[in-house]
């Protein structure tokens, strides 16, 4: 299924060449100019500014291909999916995607695109620790307005991947200087969607904001309307375990990709002081023992589409089991000068199933017990205050200053890290080795990192 627009003759860069697969005919009230039946002995002779998007359903259907046995069903294609991220998160989700042993075909500020089938779907939702959503493509739409949004959405072959007796959501997004409501824009997308499985169901499904089923998303700008299936649901960074969240709480996603930059992977101690709820020593213990964070949930938006294949869910579901680590990670500690915090950060914990390898202590940061490290240095992550975690101006200060005394005089030899916003980031008062730029919350942040030495750090020999 593809639209038209007769200005645009040259296919854009980034469209996958997929051949298109054999369609029904239109059915009433779908406009035959944007409605198009292919087979692929014309496919070189079409029009090169056609899009073409295969239909997931109809590619488990026999195509009549003289050399192929009717009864053969058609390999499924590889088609475009996005994982969606926090701003500034991509380097990070780049390098989680090539570790499952994928090919990055692109990257920006928001997200990562690979080509990958249905089996690459459900992997990517069951591994990504820094993701947010997983989209897989399903068709581009030219339109100026909500309606003519609703006129070229209603052509769109709804009825092959959405239950007719199911639950929609549409979410979308849009550019700040964009002159429509996203709310309208979802209502009329959501329209279109309804009633084109009514016209072909003679009913529709529910719908409404919830996205604990089917989602669909849109990312409109512009005339141009990208309209993709939403693999995953609800955020993939809400794991289901953080049921007591304390003031201002690290997002899940960012606290694994701030472990991924200090490069832990279970095998160096690891201390967590000023934990809050504990999601930074949580995400460490995930990784620590190889557990995929999607193991945690048990709902995903690809359970809620037609084209979800329950055998082949139960296979990747083993595979992410299989790959725990079967040894013991070395200690995490986890200490706040708050017992409620404390008492949050091992409930939490207990939920995520990960409290048997965390060490708690109710003390002052600078208090935290120092575990003997290994072969490697240990790691020492501080996340800071700022924001709503904002004290008063004159104890902050004095608490940055604490902590970069306590990193001096205590963790020497350790990797020493200090998350906080872009303002406090000058307030610790030790020169940073490396200053790593996120955004979380909607502010400007830095994870500071700190070569702190044991002892006088030996000046470089001539010549090294």
């Amino acid at each position: 299924f593809f639209h038209r627009d007769p200005k645009r003759a040259k296919r854009h860069k980034d469209e996958p060449d997929l051949n298109p697969v054999i369609s029904r005919t239109p059915t009433s009230g779908e406009n035959p100019k944007t409605f198009f039946i292919l087979h692929p002995p014309i496919h070189s002779q079409l029009h090169s500014g056609l899009r073409v998007y295969p239909s997931p359903n109809s590619l488990r259907s026999p195509l009549p291909h003289s050399d192929s046995h009717p009864d053969t069903p058609r390999p499924e294609p590889r088609r475009w999916l996005r994982a969606t991220c926090a701003p500034g998160l991509s380097p990070w989700l780049a390098q989680e995607i090539e570790t499952l042993g994928y090919e990055v075909e692109a990257k920006d500020h928001t997200g990562v695109e690979i080509r990958g089938r249905l089996e690459d779907a459900m992997k990517l939702v069951l591994n990504l620790r820094t993701a947010y959503h997983v989209l897989q493509r399903f068709g581009d739409v030219y339109a100026n307005d909500p309606d003519e949004l609703y006129e070229k959405a209603s052509g769109l072959p709804w009825e092959r991947v959405i239950p007719g007796r199911g639950y929609v959501s549409v979410i979308s997004a849009l550019p700040k200087n964009s002159q429509h409501n996203s709310m309208f824009v979802n209502m009329r997308l959501k329209d279109a969607i309804v009633d084109r499985l009514n016209r072909v169901h003679g009913y529709r499904p529910d719908s409404g904001p919830d996205t604990n089923r089917t989602v669909v998303h849109l990312y409109w700008n512009g005339d141009h309307g990208r309209i993709s299936l939403d693999m995953a649901g609800r955020k993939l960074s809400d794991r289901g375990y953080r049921k007591i969240p304390m003031i201002a709480p690290m997002r899940e996603s960012i606290a694994a990709a701030v472990l991924l930059e200090a490069g832990y992977d279970g095998s160096q101690p690891l201390v967590v002081p000023m934990c809050g709820s504990g999601t930074i020593a949580i995400e460490a213990a995930l990784i620590a023992s190889g557990r995929p964070p999607g193991l945690l949930r048990s709902n995903f938006g690809l359970m809620h589409l037609d084209t979800f294949d329950s055998s082949l869910w139960e296979e990747q579901r083993r595979i992410a089991k299989s790959i725990r680590n079967k040894s013991q990670p070395a200690p995490i500690i986890v200490s706040d000068i708050s017992p409620m915090a404390v008492d949050a950060a091992r409930k939490n914990a207990i939920t995520a199933g990960v409290d048997h390898l965390l060490d708690f202590h109710v003390c002052d940061f600078a208090d935290s017990p120092m575990p003997p490290t290994r072969t490697e240095p240990g790691i020492i992550i501080l996340h800071g205050e700022y924001g709503e975690r904002l004290g008063h101006h004159d104890e902050l200060e004095a608490t940055y200053r604490r902590i970069g005394d306590y990193l001096k005089q205590e963790c020497g030899g350790w990797d020493s890290y200090v998350f906080t916003d872009r303002e406090h980031a000058g307030s610790v008062g030790l020169k940073t080795a490396k200053r790593t730029t996120f955004e979380h919350g909607g502010m400007d942040c830095r994870l500071l990192r700190y070569e702190v030495y044991a002892g006088t750090r030996k000046p470089a020999s001539p010549g090294s």
